[in-house]
């Protein structure tokens, strides 16, 4: 597995906390805390798609 550069977590009351990470050839990374060595793996873009719009509530349910 390459090295991956993990952001801090991102952690909404009463739910499991995530986190985006990157490789050095710029592959994107999504994974539970904890447990990071069973990332999901896409573009960077995508990711923090997936991510913004959780922030902002468009996806509670996948929570």
């Amino acid at each position: 597995m390459p090295a991956i550069t993990w952001e801090a977590p991102y952690c909404a009351d009463g739910n499991n906390c995530f986190r985006l990470g990157t490789d050095n050839e710029g592959n994107g990374y999504l994974a539970v805390a904890g447990q990071e060595d069973h990332p999901l793996t896409d573009s960077l873009e995508a990711l923090r798609a997936l991510i913004t719009d959780i922030k902002a509530g468009k996806a509670d349910h996948l929570l």
